[in-house]
């Protein structure tokens, strides 16, 4: 590995206050450690589970002045399962998709998110005026309702 990989190296948290490796080091420390996207993945939600490490990692897209990234680490066997959605959750983000998939002038549903940009409406090489409904279109609106 290389070295500047190594300085980011404190399983003890002496350095900076809880125990920190490099990219992709973590688990030969502790194969229970999970970043936040990996437990949603299998899941399992953070919700009130304690910070138990982080990973520190040089990168060109940091943001900051010296170039390092973290992420947060949470220990997989603390984590819960995520909760289902409520059928009134399920309605309302079903409608939500729908209103992103619907054209906002000619009220006609593609299969891909209409940009805020154009005002939603329908993409700019064909207009609403020279297209076909879409397949489905009938379903679309039942599932919403």
């Amino acid at each position: 590995m290389a070295t500047s990989n190594v300085r980011f190296l404190d399983p003890t948290g002496a350095k900076y206050g809880i125990p920190t490796f490099p990219w992709g080091w973590s688990a030969l420390f502790n194969a229970d450690l999970r970043t936040k996207a990996q437990l949603r993945a299998e899941g399992l939600s953070i919700a009130g589970l304690e910070v138990a490490a982080q990973l520190m990692w040089r990168s060109s897209r940091a943001g900051n002045r010296n170039g390092v990234r973290t992420a947060h680490l949470y220990h997989r066997s603390l984590a819960r399962p995520v909760r289902p959605l409520t059928p009134a959750q399920e309605r309302a983000l079903a409608r939500a998709h729908l209103a992103r998939h619907t054209c906002t002038r000619c009220e006609r549903v593609w299969d891909v998110y209409l940009p805020t940009s154009n005002g939603r409406q329908c993409p700019p090489p064909f207009g609403c005026e020279q297209i076909e409904a879409p397949e489905g279109f009938e379903h679309a609106l039942a599932v919403a309702a």
